[in-house]
């Protein structure tokens, strides 16, 4: 059944349909009526090409994630898995486009291709092009994770600093005087990822806020290189008792080389950090951790997004969230042995 048969039923031309479903121009009350009437006679739903072309949009949002040569984390796998649902439930689809490494055409594409109404942009720099380009366009668009001046750009983001502060302080409650950071890669870092220069920032101001002695490592994002790091760490410094992290990739690597050093979480180490709820509740011990809201904060970006779609003059909106640190059993007392 078309828009045609519709108008025919109804009595009405084909753009009097069209404009009573997308609501684009005024219809007459009685004239909606008469053609809801008739829809829900014959059972229409208008298909998504027809939609789109109806009110002058794809219904399709753009969500720039890492390029698969960089393995998802569950954090970011989250990202996308929310924001996709939240996007299905407004009856609008979500179309993946990598940025990064190779990938410049693919992400102009998306921003100059009219294949979008917005975009959600994941993984951002402190200074990054790639937002300055979405401002260029002028196309809607929403980050998850903030530049250092974000303007008048509308964002979602976990504040890492606030989060990494409080696993400091918590560690430091519990006797601890020797801790590390392990951060993400050396590369992400000389890049200006917001999350670790603000975690790093974080834990440095706690740790000298507290009087504790601060060591940091890089760690790229995979379990060998946590393996690595963790045991750097012993033979490096033997007196850290506690470890912070917000690299739930290198994750499975130091849980190997705490039982390779036969040391027990948390007697004889302690472990937190900001990382997936699910990967703390898997390591053993479950693991004291801020867990990041990854369907919150991509449900609030398809929503943000979704408003400044509707209103392109609304003022700018941002969300900044900080979780509670959830105590699990990877926390104790610094050991006495040390």
């Amino acid at each position: 059944m078309n828009i045609g048969e519709i108008a025919r039923r109804a009595g009405v031309s084909r753009s009097t349909v069209s404009y009573a479903i997308s609501g684009k121009r005024p219809v007459s009350a009685a004239t909606v009526q008469r053609i809801n009437d008739v829809i829900a006679e014959l059972g229409y739903r208008p298909n998504a090409s027809a939609r789109a072309l109806a009110e002058g949009r794809t219904r399709t949002l753009g969500l720039v994630v890492p390029p698969a040569s960089r393995r998802l984390t569950d954090v970011q796998l989250g990202f996308v898995g929310s924001v996709v649902d939240a996007a299905a439930a407004h009856d609008l689809d979500v179309l993946l486009s990598p940025s990064g490494g190779d990938h410049d055409r693919s992400f102009e594409r998306i921003v100059t291709g009219r294949r979008v109404d917005g975009v959600i942009l994941m993984e951002i720099l402190l200074e990054d092009p790639r937002v300055e380009r979405l401002s260029q366009a002028s196309l809607p668009f929403v980050t998850i994770g903030h530049v250092e001046h974000p303007g008048a750009s509308w964002w979602v983001d976990v504040d890492y600093g606030a989060l990494i502060t409080r696993c400091v302080h918590h560690l430091a409650d519990l006797g601890h005087e020797e801790v590390v950071l392990v951060n993400r890669s050396a590369e992400l870092v000389a890049a200006g990822y917001g999350p670790a220069l603000r975690s790093a920032t974080g834990f440095l101001e706690a740790t000298a806020a507290r009087g504790l002695t601060a060591r940091t490592v890089c760690c790229a994002d995979d379990a060998a290189a946590g393996l690595a790091c963790f045991e750097e760490i012993r033979t490096q410094w033997p007196s850290v008792t506690a470890a912070v992290t917000i690299n739930e990739a290198a994750l499975p690597g130091v849980q190997r080389a705490l039982h390779r050093a036969g040391l027990e979480v948390p007697r004889d180490f302690s472990l937190t950090g900001v990382i997936a709820e699910r990967l703390a509740e898997d390591f053993h011990p479950p693991l004291t951790a801020a867990d990041v809201p990854a369907v919150e904060l991509g449900r609030l970006a398809v929503d943000l997004l979704l408003a400044q779609i509707a209103d392109g003059d609304a003022a700018p909106r941002h969300a900044l969230l900080e979780p509670p640190i959830s105590l699990r059993s990877s926390t104790g007392a610094r050991p006495r042995h040390v």
